[in-house]
């Protein structure tokens, strides 16, 4: 687990995950009814404190909530997880937002702040990403970023509705981050 400082850019802010987002984070799945996409990891409603303990739990997950600056509320959630630190390598995932912030800069700013702390303070060398192969919102956003399509590894996973699916993992590394960054901070200016 990563020690993790709060980041702030475009009126997104990024803390650490704690039960104090639990009521935010509740009415935000409620956004969409986000929980009943059974390729993601969006909790129920009733269940988010539950999801917040596991991602406080687990080892090699260090968990944010992403904040709108603007209502002070609590929008989504965003994770490094898979946190590898002898190879340098982590993934960026368990990643949901309110469905009414879906196709807006909130994404593209998470994104940027977290693969700008991940190479440049964190000093990592990888960072990747998996999806649900039947997650074409995921794969399309991951895509949008420009990062690597690194292949699917099949029958690895189970949806919550107990189907057995296959991931779809992507990855960029800290030699292409320089480009990646650019065009990110490009996109993010066409949008103010």
């Amino acid at each position: 687990m990563l020690n993790l400082p709060t980041l702030s850019k475009n009126g997104i802010t990024l803390e650490p995950l704690t039960l104090e987002h639990a009521h935010d984070l509740a009415a935000a799945c409620q956004d969409g009814d986000l929980w009943t996409i059974t390729t993601t990891s969006v909790p129920e409603p009733d269940k988010v404190i539950e999801y917040i303990n596991k991602a406080q739990e687990m080892p090699d997950r260090s968990a944010f909530a992403v904040i709108d600056e603007h209502t002070g509320k609590a929008i989504g959630s965003t994770s490094y997880h898979d946190i590898l630190p002898l190879p340098r390598r982590l993934e960026i995932g368990y990643t949901w937002y309110a469905q009414s912030y879906w196709r807006t800069q909130v994404n593209t700013t998470c994104k940027l702040m977290l693969l700008t702390y991940a190479f440049e303070t964190l000093d990592y060398l990888t960072v990747g990403w998996r999806t649900d192969i039947g997650n074409h919102r995921s794969q399309q956003a991951i895509e949008r970023l420009g990062v690597t399509k690194d292949g699917v590894i099949r029958g690895n996973r189970v949806c919550r509705d107990g189907v057995i699916s296959d991931t779809v993992m992507y990855s960029l590394l800290k030699s292409e981050w320089p480009e990646i960054k650019t065009q990110l901070q490009e996109r993010l200016a066409s949008t103010q």
